[in-house]
């Protein structure tokens, strides 16, 4: 018999079996197996979130979800511009699409999935391959018109301007 998880505490305890009645007799007893409730706790969340756990080949869960994929980003910016450095491994320049409309920034491509070999058998893919996408606001001193962009070591540099009438002026104070 088990408990309504809406009287549990919130402490992730899902399944948490009661004692038995008075006149029952307990006729199983199972172990407590702490990665399984985590594992079931990550199974559930990931379908709560839209999210597909990989299947093993021999039909059982796997314990990993692997994400849609999405490339890391770091911004920074200086008094001159914005800088987005974007983390685009085994992507080819070709494979990368980069726009700019109505103040939003789309960087989008692909990362195509190697092929199996005849000599060689994957066991394991666990980095995630396909389309990807991402958009930024540009924020309002961001000039679109100079969005530069350069591509080295699977790192993609975007630079964007800032608009001269954003930028900081030094004024001289004269003393009379």
């Amino acid at each position: 018999m088990l408990a309504d998880p809406a009287n549990l505490a919130v402490l992730g305890r899902a399944s948490m079996e009661l004692p038995p009645k008075k006149n029952e007799t307990m006729n199983e007893l199972s172990r407590w197996d702490p990665f399984r409730e985590l594992e079931d706790m990550q199974h559930r969340l990931s379908s709560v979130l839209g999210r597909q756990t990989q299947r093993r080949h021999d039909g059982g869960r796997e314990s990993i979800t692997v994400a849609e994929w999405a490339p890391l980003v770091d911004i920074s910016e200086d008094d001159k511009e914005y800088l987005i450095k974007a983390e685009l491994p085994e992507v080819k320049k070709e494979e990368i699409k980069v726009t700019v409309e109505n103040g939003v920034l789309v960087l989008s491509g692909e990362r195509k999935l190697e092929r199996e070999e005849k000599d060689r058998k994957h066991h394991r893919i666990e980095r995630a391959y396909g389309s990807f996408g991402r958009s930024f606001a540009l924020p309002e001193d961001a000039d679109a018109e100079k969005v530069n962009a350069e591509f080295n070591d699977g790192v993609l540099k975007l630079h964007i301007a800032k608009s001269e009438a954003a930028r900081p002026k030094q004024i001289e104070v004269k003393v009379s």
